[in-house]
């Protein structure tokens, strides 16, 4: 009977441990409920000035391992329909079918599908983006901001991230002058670990 449950005991510890320390990996939900996280964009008009503008409303979840960083992942969807560029009929235009296409595709979605990361969050994550309902590959440079206890006895960990869009990858082709063919987002997430 020993012999039994110490081989039991013995083969749940080599199946954890063949699954990788990801298995011991924190999970975080994006604070967009107090609002501490934001995605912002900017793309260059006509090549004179830069516009930008953000969504107000996007939701995800994350996991990382400082043990194991290249384990992380993230999934994060956004509401195109909340575009914001402070601007009621240049929203109006940018959610219209010369753009997002907001009606027909509503949302817009990254999932990772691979990590370079270090102990502290450093490096780039690569993952399928879709927008106005195309999916490409893209990676994004993420800098760790930093993690710890909340005045509400919650843990936290924050990242900024980056990345470059070519509009015309996402069937975006618009004329907006030469200088205008990417969009640049940013990204500031702050997790709340469940």
């Amino acid at each position: 009977m020993f012999f039994k449950r110490s081989l039991t005991v013995g083969l749940l510890a080599v199946t954890l441990a063949s699954a990788g320390s990801s298995v011991f990996a924190d999970d975080y939900v994006i604070d967009t409920k107090g609002m501490h996280a934001s995605i912002q964009f900017q793309v260059k008009h006509l090549g004179y000035s830069w516009l930008t503008g953000r969504f107000n409303d996007f939701s995800g979840q994350f996991s990382f391992d400082q043990a194991n960083p290249s384990a992380a992942q993230i999934d994060v969807s956004i509401d195109t329909t909340s575009l914001d560029s402070n601007h009621a009929e240049r929203d109006k235009h940018l959610r219209s079918d010369d753009f997002l296409s907001t009606g027909q595709f509503p949302e817009a979605r990254f999932i990772s599908t691979s990590a370079e990361l270090d102990a502290d969050g450093n490096g780039v994550i690569k993952g399928d983006f879709t927008l106005k309902g195309i999916t490409r590959p893209i990676a994004i440079t993420v800098t760790g901001i930093g993690a710890g206890n909340d005045p509400w006895g919650g843990y936290r960990r924050g990242f900024q991230g980056s990345t470059e869009l070519k509009l015309q990858d996402f069937g975006i082709d618009y004329d907006l002058g030469p200088a205008s063919t990417h969009a640049y987002l940013s990204l500031n997430i702050e997790g709340i670990r469940q």
